[in-house]
């Protein structure tokens, strides 16, 4: 009986031994396949080149990563080595989200800031379940629970500063996620493409990539044939006295633009300003659309629009029932956008030009408010 017994924990032996020795031959096999080729076409935030094996990422002017597959590979000065694929991460950002939600690699996230606005109902359970842990908002992170996390590597938004002081004392990389940054709405969601490199999916963020691109650019080209004038549109609400106004270089207005429309600002600002009521309506009032964008608690309306401001009844869009309006309580607006300008471009084509959609097209974010 014992010589059976010792002959059966030998074969599970050379079993493990020969599943373990299959799994090296697989990953060495993948470390020495070629990378899916990557090339960057609208972003400005990162460039990507490859060197003597190494894929070399450069983010903005000052970050440098070596994305490397193995140990012994050779990184050139000024470059931190990361190794890919991650097997976890945290982000900072909905829109960092958005991009593994693109990817189907919700597993590599274990971390975000909390799930406001937030609809995945994968992300949801993960949060439920414990498998993502909610790190809090920046300036109170939590770090034990960063720690806790394991994460290989931290995408941040360095326009937010609080908080990282502490993480960075972690050792942990932090990889800047300048997506936010993007003029080009084409431009935001490529950075797709460097999640892609990060979680192993480089062929796939090509492709998903490729479709975005494809669909854009089509609407676009329609827009760009149009005859005669174009609509104008503005855009916001009055908050707490003032009406912050998106400059005339920013992505909405870039989406305006290839939506075939004329957005009310034409200076060359990207982030815009606070502006008084009076100024705004110096510059608003013929627009023939007026976009909206809000957490409403309840069904918004034009009753609820003049309520929160009365002279905003002045305005010609509001008389003549052209606001366009999407609520972040009951759309996924920002976890999801930044990989689908292309549905947001249909959308307003959809209500600035509908001849160029189809009859039945049913928006997914924007829609004339009733």
């Amino acid at each position: 009986m014992k010589r059976y017994l010792g002959i059966f924990l030998i074969c599970i032996l050379m079993a493990a031994c020969s599943q373990k020795g299959s799994q090296q031959q697989r990953s060495d096999s993948g470390d020495a396949s070629p990378r899916a080729e990557m090339t960057v076409k609208y972003a400005t935030g990162f460039s990507v080149r490859d060197s003597s094996g190494v894929r070399l990422l450069d983010i903005g002017a000052s970050d440098h990563f070596a994305l490397v597959r193995s140990d012994d590979a050779a990184v050139p000065s000024g470059y931190q080595k990361v190794h890919v694929p991650i097997r976890s991460t945290i982000c900072m950002t909905a829109l960092q989200l958005s991009n593994f939600t693109a990817l189907d690699a919700h597993d590599v996230v274990k971390g975000i800031t909390g799930t406001k606005n937030l609809f995945n109902e994968d992300i949801l359970q993960r949060v439920k379940d414990g498998r993502i842990v909610k790190i809090g908002m920046e300036g109170e992170f939590d770090t034990e629970l960063i720690l806790a996390a394991h994460p290989d590597v931290i995408l941040i938004s360095p326009f937010k500063r609080g908080g990282y002081d502490a993480i960075t004392a972690t050792g942990i990389t932090l990889i800047p996620h300048l997506g936010y940054q993007e003029l080009n709405p084409l431009g935001q969601a490529e950075w797709v493409k460097v999640v892609g490199m990060l979680v192993g999916k480089e062929s796939e963020a090509n492709e998903v990539f490729g479709g975005i691109e494809s669909r854009y650019n089509t609407l676009k080209a329609l827009t760009e044939k149009l005859d005669g004038e174009r609509p104008t549109v503005t855009s916001g609400e009055m908050h707490y006295g003032t009406w912050h106004a998106v400059g005339g270089k920013n992505y909405l207005a870039q989406l305006f633009r290839d939506a075939g429309a004329d957005y009310v600002i034409h200076d060359e600002e990207t982030a815009g300003e606070n502006l008084e009521f009076e100024k705004m309506y110096a510059l608003s009032a013929n627009a023939d659309y007026w976009r909206i964008l809000n957490s409403y608690p309840d069904e918004f309306s034009y009753e609820a629009l003049k309520a929160s401001e009365p002279r905003n009844e002045l305005l010609k869009a509001f008389k003549e029932r052209k606001v366009i309006y999407c609520n972040m309580r009951q759309q996924p607006y920002y976890e999801i956008t930044p990989v689908e300008p292309d549905v947001l471009l249909k959308d307003f084509v959809a209500i600035f030009h509908p001849e160029l959609v189809e009859a039945d097209y049913q928006p997914k974010f924007y829609r004339l408010l009733e």
